[in-house]
């Protein structure tokens, strides 16, 4: 694993990328590099977004759009992004809100077809035929590559986007992290959230050994241990922990 210490500098997610997941980093660059789209998937929880969001902060022509939602929403999203990056020799109207949806994805479109860019889409859900047209003809045979997530086991809510990554090496499943790495990134989180107990490393090593190493259910058991109902004296009741976030009392 890279050697690479926490200190208040470093992004999480950035961390979590250089850190866990440098061999999806690198295959989620070699995608863009041949201007090839790609699903990511994988178990709830597994760090779908975290690494979503690490990897377009590598992309300086990367438009992230966070929610997908109605088709307007969308290319207001990406617009936004365009605006945020001024990119030059790319022309924006003053007012986007102004255009009709036809117009705005003209702008969008005249944007994608000046520069490399890549669309990097999240939390898209059941998408309606237009939401799916509109992401297909922005692609267009991967003139712009799309990196989305799917969220459940079958990738049945990413509609008719299948066809987009059908190939094995269009698709990229996270998997939970190893013992060890699963280890060391509870170590980091915990000294991220400023978690501090005299039997830290006992809970910490239980709480990898009961998450099975899933990044998201060892950062909210983490989160959770901050309340007074799991703590006796100096040390965390693990398991009383463990027991209310398998109950779903998953403390906020």
């Amino acid at each position: 694993m890279p050697e690479l210490a926490y200190n208040g500098n470093i992004e999480p997610d950035i961390f979590f990328a250089a850190v866990e997941r440098t061999e999806e980093m690198s295959r989620l660059q070699s995608q863009a590099e041949k201007r090839k789209s790609i699903l990511i998937f994988g178990p709830e929880a597994i760090g779908k977004t975290r690494l979503l969001r690490a990897f377009v902060k590598t992309q300086p022509l990367a438009l992230f759009v966070p929610r997908v939602e109605s088709p307007r929403e969308m290319l207001l999203t990406m617009f936004a992004e365009l605006r945020r990056l001024a990119i030059p020799g790319v022309e924006l109207p003053a007012h986007p809100e102004a255009l009709s949806s036809s117009g705005l994805k003209g702008v969008v479109q005249r944007a994608l077809d000046s520069h490399p860019f890549l669309l990097a889409l999240d939390h898209i859900s059941s998408p309606s035929r237009v939401v799916t047209g509109l992401i297909k003809d922005l692609n267009y045979f991967d003139r712009t590559p799309v990196i989305f997530v799917a969220r459940t086991p079958h990738m049945e809510d990413i509609g008719t986007l299948h066809p987009m990554c059908a190939r094995n090496s269009e698709r990229l499943a996270l998997k939970e992290f190893a013992p060890q790495i699963a280890l060391e990134f509870a170590r980091w989180e915990a000294r991220r959230a400023n978690l501090c107990a005299s039997n830290l490393e006992e809970t910490l090593r239980s709480l990898v050994d009961w998450s099975k190493g899933n990044p998201g259910s060892i950062v909210h058991m983490i989160k959770m241990a901050h309340f007074p109902r799991y703590w006796v004296g100096d040390q965390i009741k693990s398991h009383i922990l463990y027991l209310d976030y398998r109950m779903g009392r998953r403390e906020k």
